[in-house]
């Protein structure tokens, strides 16, 4: 029974179910952003795209040919996350830092 005990003891001390819910919600986070970018966020852009399809949108250098559309797309699906995990953080620093005053 030790052996189970520190396997449970392991689990607690590293918090490794909260770290399983967190990466869960990330990807259902991500799935949700990818929707708002393709859905909403393109749809604006896609008139100022010449040729109007965003996805395909690129760039041609000689025989060197740029997909600067789609890069365009996970450039702000990036943006998003990086702004919602900071402004999640930053409630999560701001509560920790009334606690422990």
């Amino acid at each position: 029974m030790g052996l189970w005990k520190e396997f449970k003891e392991f689990l607690e001390e590293y918090k490794v179910m909260g770290l399983a819910v967190a990466f869960i919600m990330g990807v259902a986070i991500t799935a949700l952003v990818q929707s708002l970018v393709n859905n909403i966020v393109m749809p604006i852009i896609t008139p100022f795209i010449p040729g109007g399809g965003w996805k395909d949108a690129t760039f041609s250098i000689g025989p060197i040919v740029i997909g600067w559309g789609a890069f365009l797309a996970a450039l702000i699906n990036f943006i998003i996350i990086a702004f919602v995990v900071f402004l999640i953080a930053k409630m999560v620093f701001k509560e920790q830092k009334v606690t422990k005053k």
